[in-house]
């Protein structure tokens, strides 16, 4: 009987929201979807320039770029939310392989029926 060969853990969800805040994009990119994060970095230019081309002239830096810094934040969450799904996926996975072939037959996990 052969073996699935052993996933290598995914990256703590803490590191890739660090890096999701850092730089746009690179959580997405730690996450292994590297277009989903080339996707953010469009939006957040476009968006940015376009609300710097049409904000009034007395408005904040912040209101200027107020669109990319909107889609900013939604690519932070969007990368640790997937980072936290991946992770947990990978655990309980993880702990599935130590279970022995009862245990995993069984919804309560002790082998025994319910």
């Amino acid at each position: 009987m052969t073996t699935a060969p052993e996933q290598k853990s995914p990256l703590n969800p803490y590191a890739v929201l660090a890096l999701a805040i850092v730089l746009p994009g690179t959580g997405q990119v730690a996450n292994r979807q590297p277009f989903r994060g080339l996707i953010f970095v469009f939006f957040i230019l476009l968006l940015g320039a376009f609300t710097l081309k049409t904000a009034a002239p007395d408005v904040s830096i912040v209101g200027k770029f107020a669109g990319g810094i909107f889609v900013w934040a939604m690519s932070i969450l969007d990368a640790y939310k997937f980072a936290r799904l991946r992770h947990e996926v990978w655990m309980r996975g993880a702990m599935c392989q130590n279970l022995s072939p009862e245990d995993r037959r069984s919804p309560t996990g002790s082998g025994r029926e319910a």
